[in-house]
């Protein structure tokens, strides 16, 4: 028996002609906040779906919590909590309403004192007859997030839950992932937040359907091979200009007034940045590769696998 939250191996699924999980293996350890990253396309929702039981491979397989991918189904949508990526909770009923409903369907005993501990749980005491359409974008997550958990589950699937709401309240919304991966939930969460992605204990990057690297931020970041300058001052504009011409330059991208500069062969690099700064009065200092950088270094030019399939 795996000891492993999400075990999967060969995952495949189809819809058609068009494959969006290509032979996708994954394992996520128990209490461990898993990142998921991909372009819009890549297959993150579908992969999704299928370890949640919502959707059947049509290759491979493998276990979450314990239980059979595909005997097991409803074993397993009874032990997550899914966060799907837009509010799909009722925007007429009321915040209490809504809680009541999904309590109900969980068959949670007593029902208003599951209610109440999750309102109190999530700081939601104050406005339990809000109607829910009235939320704002971080308030609907935190609804979201409260109706996943209320049940109490193992595993937590969040499908982009932070997309569209502030800055304070994506750092209070990650605050309260933590506290839940503290509490022993495993937590697998697709973000396009690099910061987020830096958050998570480990990460993997999805393309075109297909994993391409899985581990630590570190081990990630070092799986790359990149090498990462910062170039400033001079004429910034030209030396810009010059670098993405040049064929052992990866990556430019302007950062304020400085230039990040990535490539994957650290002496040609080399040669490439200083031929560029003695040309255009600027200057140039070893940098740190980013987790962005080693993001667009994996996905390549390949954005997806096309026509918003997610």
């Amino acid at each position: 028996m795996t000891t492993a939250a999400i075990e999967v191996e060969g995952l495949v699924k189809r819809f058609g002609q068009r494959v969006a999980v290509d032979n996708v293996s994954m394992r996520v350890e128990r209490g461990e906040i898993a990142g998921f990253l991909g372009p819009n396309g890549s297959g993150k929702t579908t992969t999704m779906r299928v370890m949640c039981g919502l959707l059947t491979p049509d290759e491979g397989g493998g276990r979450v919590l314990g239980h059979d991918l595909r005997r097991d189904t409803e074993a397993i949508k009874r032990e997550i909590g899914y966060m799907t990526q837009h509010f799909s909770l009722y925007q007429d009923l009321t915040i209490e309403e809504n809680l009541r409903f999904v309590a109900g369907l969980y068959g949670l005993h007593p029902l208003m004192e599951a209610v109440d501990d999750t309102l109190a749980s999530l700081g939601l005491t104050e406005r339990p007859h809000q109607l829910s359409g009235t939320l704002s974008g971080g308030w609907k997550q935190r609804l979201a997030l409260a109706a996943s958990v209320m049940h109490r589950p193992k595993l937590l699937l969040l499908d982009e839950p932070t997309a569209g709401v502030d800055p304070k309240a994506r750092r209070e919304f990650w605050e309260e992932i933590h506290r839940l991966s503290a509490e022993g939930i495993t937590v697998l969460v697709s973000t396009h937040y690099m910061d987020e992605a830096e958050r998570c204990h480990r990460v993997n990057y999805i393309s075109a359907g297909k994993l391409v690297v899985t581990g630590t931020v570190e081990e990630v970041i070092a799986q790359s091979g990149l090498t990462t300058y910062l170039v400033e001052g001079g004429d910034v504009a030209e030396a810009e200009r010059l670098l993405l011409a040049h064929e052992d330059v990866d990556q430019v991208a302007p950062f304020g007034a400085k230039l990040h500069v990535v490539g994957r062969a650290p002496g040609p690099l080399k040669h490439a940045v200083e031929g560029v700064v003695e040309r255009t009065g600027s200057h140039a200092a070893l940098s740190e590769t980013s987790l962005e950088d080693a993001f667009i270094h994996f996905i390549g030019g390949n954005g997806g696998n096309g026509e918003g399939m997610s």
